[in-house]
């Protein structure tokens, strides 16, 4: 069976893979605006993996909307989120059987609901998994130690494939009269190096 994975480069959705490699065979794909080439962080990330990569094109205007949303909340989560339910759509059209991400039981945003899930899965006719949605931070760190090597960093600084990067430049170039840092909080992410 063929499953597509939204793929950042990233502890989470590189574990999430390995969880489900045993079960599908597991493509990574990037979601990409076109807004900068940071989607190939992703591909060397992949590249240190077992596993397929793709790339597919997002439509440009759900991130100026999502942008737009964040400055007006002050926060990213909407905005993250609408640009999460906007990639999924785009990967279940592609010719899978199912599709999966690595959001964690603790993560704020994205989510995907339990209705979210189902309807994405009917209209579609795809399986959603979320592989890690059971497992805590503790959790997921012990079972990353054991199996990834990661560099972590600054979200502002790290070189990495997350919605974030395309987002961020976007409020730089679009709306300059916001504050990147306004918008996005210190945090740290990850990016992987390689699998043991």
């Amino acid at each position: 069976m063929e499953l597509a994975l939204l793929y950042s480069g990233g502890k989470d959705s590189t574990l999430a893979a390995l969880v489900l490699e045993r079960f599908y065979d597991v493509t990574l794909v990037t979601g990409s605006f076109g807004v900068t080439d940071d989607w190939q962080h992703a591909r060397e990330a992949a590249d240190r993996t077992p596993f397929a990569f793709e790339r597919v094109d997002l439509d440009r205007d759900v991130a100026l909307d999502a942008v737009e949303q964040m400055i007006s909340d002050g926060y990213p989560r909407n905005g993250i989120q609408k640009v999460h339910e906007h990639a999924l759509e785009v990967v279940a059209d592609l010719d899978v059987d199912a599709v999966a991400d690595g959001s964690r039981r603790d993560d704020r945003v994205p989510t995907v609901s339990r209705a979210q899930a189902q309807s994405l899965e009917d209209r579609h006719d795809v399986h959603y998994l979320s592989p890690l949605s059971g497992f805590g931070r503790g959790a997921i760190d012990d079972m990353v130690a054991a199996s990834l090597d990661v560099k972590s960093g600054p979200s502002e600084t790290l070189e990495k494939s997350d919605y974030e990067s395309e987002l961020r430049e976007l409020l730089r170039t679009e709306f300059e009269d916001a504050s990147v840092s306004d918008v996005f909080p210190e945090h740290t992410q990850t990016r992987v190096r390689d699998v043991r």
